[in-house]
């Protein structure tokens, strides 16, 4: 069975999804979080539904009591913010010690991505993703392109195929 065989037999057997969003911002509210706003209208247009949404601030215990907190209710979250390198920029570090598995290649290939369209910056764009036990979990920095760039080229096409995996054993 070829690899392309083996998603869509995942994507059969999954189905829809249940996903959670978390914004991680000390600035934006509901009303102004455009990233939050474009990840809940990928995430529905590709069939999935959105059972969870907050905005919390750029700190480590916060960002992690919320990740843990919509693990228990979600297939797959994704937190958008707080990845760039100023000392405020916590969501990797609060997050990648939840990763039961991490996904290596998400980061290498959202930043090979990211060069096409932006260049040398890519090199800021820090983003992860892995496997808590049962909930893949995918950190993405904030701005739309960014959002918009993970989101369709790299979680859509691949969020069922995880989660069959990740579900298996």
């Amino acid at each position: 069975m070829g690899v392309h065989d083996h998603k869509e037999e995942a994507a059969r057997e999954i189905g829809q999804l249940s996903a959670g969003i978390i914004t991680v911002s000390d600035t934006r509210t509901e009303e102004t979080d455009e990233s939050g706003r474009l990840l809940r209208e990928l995430l529905t247009g590709a069939g999935h539904s959105v059972e969870a949404y907050a905005i919390v601030k750029d700190e480590m215990a916060a960002i992690r009591r919320t990740v843990l907190n919509f693990a228990e209710r979600v297939d797959f979250i994704v937190v958008n913010g707080g990845t760039g390198m100023t000392p405020r920029d916590v969501t990797i570090e609060a997050c990648r010690p939840l990763f039961s598995k991490e996904v290596e290649g998400f980061g290498e290939l959202f930043r090979i991505l990211s060069f096409e369209e932006i260049g040398s910056a890519a090199l800021m764009s820090r983003a992860a993703a892995g496997a808590m036990g049962r909930t893949m979990l995918f950190c993405v920095p904030g701005s739309k392109a960014a959002v918009r760039l993970a989101t369709e080229r790299l979680i859509l096409p691949e969020i069922k195929h995880l989660v069959s995996h990740i579900r298996k054993g």
